[in-house]
């Protein structure tokens, strides 16, 4: 296919047999690359026929499936900018998400046609349409009228592909504004460093409406010529059942800890495999020991974010250090700053974590402050997160900006209690936080997920003093049954600074 500057054009391009399989969904039925094709052209089709123009939105909150993929696919060729949302967000953000993207089509799920048809009056979308799990949907009827025939709209670099908002655990979500050239050269970075080729067979297991699903695992393997085993959702049994068949898996870390819980997890099961890759939270280094041990695997953990990308990861050959996310990806540039004063910091010292490369979003759908607030005049990004360059060049990633606990003055890394409650016996994980004191405005608190029955605060506290200063001990330690998540995995804290915060006043 001809090279438009469109992000879809370079994927085909790639695209080595138009009767090659180019994924086959949990159900077995196989999709050859001439299909994804027909399929995505339709649906452009389609989506000019209802009037889209290149740089309208098309907002989607549907179900995993094939033709969810093709939909994207769709929103690329036509130069529309895709906007996929979290399949459990309430109609209360649905509504906000609607009226601040103002796309010109939402596509939701059958069941939710009625409700979905209410929002879009209410917001002013001119169009709803739905899709379900197997090529239902009034969005699907609308493409049999089409032709298979479409030729991709042309797109430069800085041309919108996607908006992506962030999960909004503090205030407002923010719509990251995501480019053609910001996947493309995320896409190319990826499978260069990964050593991706047509020849591998992707194990998909993860959610689309989001980066690491959509635009890491579908875009590596399309762009790739890379087959999928394409899995509505993490299951099991089916991981099971096909990991013999695939080369290379894509997860969260709670995917390779309930693989590790599952005495079928062995090196016979995974000797087909060549790289098991993980990201979107922390892999504790008890996993990663764990799953070596089992498999002879070393998971590959990689580092990225909404807006961004992916921006570092560990080596395809070489050590891959347990606790680091590698090195910055070819065209990425990463640097450590003091968070106040933007200072550069050397080797080893602790504090913002800022990139700058073709992977970096355009800044804040309609957020003109907020993008010029996030960005460094010589364009470097601000990306929240804490962390630290070791002697080595790796990155270490200890926790979020507004994680930060400053307690009597001093500044407390989550990531470094919790790495230590981590390795103590009879723990599972860990989530410490900064709770409102009398005495020390924030006070540390330990929340542990513990796996035997008799353990106790002081069990906790008493190894923990001959490990950390004093004033990074917890204040309490407190256990839970569980962690709160979101849906990819990640410790949502501000749930729990919102459980705890009374906790010193009580």
């Amino acid at each position: 296919m001809q090279d438009t500057g469109n992000l879809f054009s370079e994927l085909s391009s790639n695209w080595p047999d138009s009767e090659k399989v180019a994924l086959e969904s949990g159900g077995g039925k196989r999709y050859r690359f001439g299909d994804v094709a027909d399929a995505s052209a339709r649906l452009a089709n389609a989506l000019a026929a209802l009037g889209v123009k290149p740089g309208d939105r098309v907002a989607v909150q549907v179900e995993k499936s094939p033709e969810a993929l093709f939909l994207y696919l769709a929103c690329l060729r036509a130069g529309a900018v895709y906007l996929p949302l979290n399949t459990a967000y309430t109609q209360a953000e649905l509504d906000y998400f609607l009226r601040d993207a103002g796309p010109a089509v939402f596509v939701c799920r059958p069941e939710h046609a009625e409700a979905g048809t209410k929002l879009c009056a209410n917001a002013g979308v001119a169009h709803c349409h739905t899709l379900g799990t197997a090529g239902s949907g009034s969005i699907m009827t609308l493409t049999h009228a089409q032709s298979s025939a479409f030729a991709s709209v042309p797109r430069g670099p800085d041309d919108l592909a996607a908006i992506l908002y962030t999960s909004g655990t503090t205030g407002r979500s923010k719509g990251a504004m995501l480019t053609h050239g910001n996947l493309s050269s995320n896409a190319r970075a990826l499978i260069e460093t990964w050593r991706f080729t047509s020849e591998d067979v992707l194990l998909h297991a993860l959610p689309i409406f989001h980066t690491h699903g959509l635009f890491v695992a579908s875009n590596v393997a399309l762009m790739s010529g890379a087959s999928m085993l394409f899995l509505p959702k993490f299951d099991p049994d089916e991981i099971f059942r096909l990991l013999p068949r695939a080369t290379a898996m894509m997860g969260v870390p709670t995917f390779y800890v309930r693989m590790l819980a599952d005495p079928r997890l062995t090196r016979e099961a995974a000797q087909h495999v060549r790289v098991f890759i993980s990201g979107s939270a922390p892999l504790l280094p008890d996993t990663f020991r764990g799953f070596l041990e089992r498999t002879g695997h070393a998971i590959l953990e990689r580092y990225g974010m909404t807006e961004t990308g992916m921006n570092t990861s560990n080596p395809y050959d070489g050590e891959r250090v347990p606790g680091t996310v590698g090195r910055p990806l070819p065209g990425v540039e990463l640097r450590i700053a003091n968070p106040e004063t933007g200072e550069i910091l050397e080797a080893g010292e602790i504090g913002m974590i800022e990139v700058r490369g073709p992977n970096v979003c355009k800044g804040y759908w309609r957020m003109p402050d907020k993008t010029k607030a996030e960005f460094r005049v010589d364009g470097f990004f601000i990306t929240g997160d804490l962390g630290k360059i070791d002697a080595l060049g790796c990155v270490h990633i200890l926790g979020r900006g507004k994680d930060l606990v400053i307690s009597g003055g001093y500044n407390v890394y989550p990531k470094e209690v919790e790495s230590e409650i981590d390795a103590l016996g009879g723990v599972a994980e860990s989530a410490v936080i900064g709770v409102a004191h009398p005495d020390f405005g924030e006070g540390v608190v330990a929340l542990v997920v513990k796996t035997q029955s008799g353990l106790t605060e002081a069990d906790i506290l008493e190894p923990l003093k001959q490990r950390l200063a004093n004033y990074k001990l917890p204040k309490r330690v407190l256990f839970v049954e569980s962690l709160p998540r979101n849906a990819m995995g990640k410790v949502q804290k501000n749930l729990l600074r919102d459980s705890y915060r009374d906790l010193f006043s009580r």
